[in-house]
C-alpha cells in the first residue's frame, strides 16, 4: 500500500476507511436522510431490539464524554460528522435543540466549510464532505440547506470526468478519491454516492451513470467490467485492478460498498451486477470477521454492511448452507456482544485507525441504527 494513501485513510474520517468469512449468528428514524426500505419487523426479536437500544444509549454517552469544548471530536471533520450521524439517526433522534453537545458540533462543522463547498480539514476532502453533509441533513435539512447544496456541488465537481480531462475509456472515469495519489477508489465513491442520495441530489444527474462506470470496473464480473484483470465471482475490489485483500481478490467491505452504491445509483435489484454481488455476499455471510480481511477494518465492514443491507431492503439473507438468516438479528447481536463496559467499541487491530474508540464507536452505532430502523424499532423514545 502506498504510504501517501495510508496516511490519507488514517487522517480521513479517520476513517478506517476502506475495508474494513460465514456468520455464526451475530447479528435504521432515518431522519430527513435516507431513502431506505425497512424489512419486516418480525425479523428481529424483542430482546435484540432492547439490547440494541441500550447499547446505542451507552455508546452515545461515551461519545459525549470525548467531545471537545468547541463541540468537535479531535478537531476532525470526519470524526465529528460521524458522531453527529450516530446521534441524529439513533432512536433518540437528537437534534440541535437537544443541547450544546449537538448544537456546538454542528456549528463547528459548518465553520469548516471552504469557499469551494468542501467541509474538511487539510486532507481527504471528499470523504469528510460526504460525512458532513449527511450529518447536517440528518439534523436539519432546512436550516443547513445552503451548506448541504454547496457540499453536493463539491462532490460532483470532484468526480473524475470530462471536466478533469478523463474519458469514459479511462479506467478511473467516474470515480472519486482521497486526493493523495490522484487515483479514485471505491471507498470514497461509495460514501459520496451515499451522501448525494441521502441529501436528495438530482436523480436525473449524470453523476450516477458516471459512478456506474467506475463501479463496473471495480467488480469481478467480466460481462460488465471491461478491464482485462476481471474475474467472475461477483465481488468488488478497492479500485480497478487493486484489492486490499491482495491482487484482485474480492472482499466483503468493498462488495457491500459496491452493492450499496449500485442501489443508490438507481440500478434495479434484478440487474445482473446486483445479483452477482448479492450472490457473493450470500456465500461469504459472516459478521464475526471481515470476510477477506480478517480483523482489518472490521468496523468499517459492519457499518458498510448494515447500511447496504438496509438499502437493499431484504430482511433475510440465504447463506451458503441454504439457511435464511435475519441479517439485522445477526448483526445486532454481534455488535451488542462486543461493546465494552464503558460504552465504546474498539478494534485491537489498529490498522487504518480502528484503534480510535471515537471512530469505531460511531461506526458501531451507525450499524445498530440501521439494524433498529430495519426492524421498525427506531422510533424516538
Amino acid at each position: 500500500m502506498k504510504s501517501s494513501r495510508t496516511r490519507a485513510w488514517v487522517s480521513l474520517l479517520l476513517a478506517s476507511s476502506l475495508l474494513g468469512q460465514a456468520i455464526a449468528a451475530p447479528a435504521p428514524a432515518a431522519p430527513a436522510t435516507a431513502a431506505v426500505v425497512a424489512p419486516a419487523a418480525k425479523s428481529v426479536d424483542a430482546k435484540t431490539i432492547g439490547d440494541a437500544r441500550k447499547a446505542v444509549d451507552k455508546g452515545i454517552a461515551f461519545l459525549r464524554s470525548k467531545q471537545a469544548d468547541n463541540g468537535s471530536y479531535g478537531s476532525h471533520v470526519g470524526l465529528t460528522a460521524m458522531a453527529l450521524v450516530a446521534m441524529a439517526e439513533s432512536h433518540r433522534a437528537y437534534r440541535i435543540e437537544d443541547g450544546p453537545f449537538v448544537r456546538l458540533a454542528a456549528d463547528w462543522l459548518v465553520a469548516q466549510q471552504r469557499a469551494d463547498g468542501a467541509i474538511t480539514g487539510d486532507a481527504t476532502p471528499a470523504y469528510n464532505t460526504s460525512l458532513a453533509i449527511m450529518a447536517l441533513q440528518a439534523l436539519d435539512p432546512v436550516k443547513f440547506k445552503a451548506q448541504i447544496e454547496a457540499g453536493q456541488r463539491f462532490l460532483v465537481k470532484d468526480q473524475t470526468d470530462e471536466d478533469k480531462k478523463y474519458l469514459p475509456t479511462d479506467k478511473y472515469y467516474g470515480g472519486i478519491g482521497y486526493g493523495g495519489d490522484e487515483r479514485p477508489d471505491l471507498s470514497n465513491l461509495q460514501l459520496a454516492v451515499e451522501a448525494l442520495k441521502k441529501t436528495g441530489y438530482d436523480p436525473a444527474s449524470d453523476v450516477w451513470k458516471k459512478a456506474e462506470t467506475f463501479l463496473n470496473r471495480c467488480q469481478n464480473r467480466s460481462e460488465s467490467n471491461d478491464q482485462p484483470w476481471s474475474g467472475n465471482d461477483g465481488g468488488f475490489v478497492y479500485e480497478p485492478g487493486d484489492s486490499k485483500a491482495g491482487g484482485t481478490k474480492s472482499y466483503a467491505g468493498m462488495t457491500f460498498a459496491g452493492l450499496k452504491s449500485l442501489i443508490f445509483a438507481q440500478v434495479k435489484k434484478d440487474d445482473p451486477r446486483v445479483k452477482a454481488a448479492w450472490s457473493w455476499l450470500q456465500q461469504n455471510y459472516d459478521f464475526t470477521q471481515h470476510p477477506g480481511m480478517g480483523t482489518t477494518t472490521y468496523y468499517f465492514y459492519l457499518n458498510t454492511a448494515a447500511v447496504a443491507l438496509e438499502a437493499f431492503g431484504e430482511a433475510y439473507v440465504p447463506d451458503d448452507k441454504g439457511r435464511k438468516r435475519s441479517w439485522a438479528q445477526d448483526l445486532g447481536q454481534r455488535v451488542v456482544s462486543i461493546q465494552r463496559a464503558d460504552g465504546s467499541w474498539l478494534n485491537e487491530n489498529g490498522k487504518y485507525w480502528e484503534d480510535n474508540p471515537v471512530l469505531v464507536t460511531s461506526r458501531a452505532l451507525i450499524a445498530l441504527n440501521s439494524v433498529l430502523r430495519s426492524a421498525g424499532a427506531n422510533e424516538k423514545n
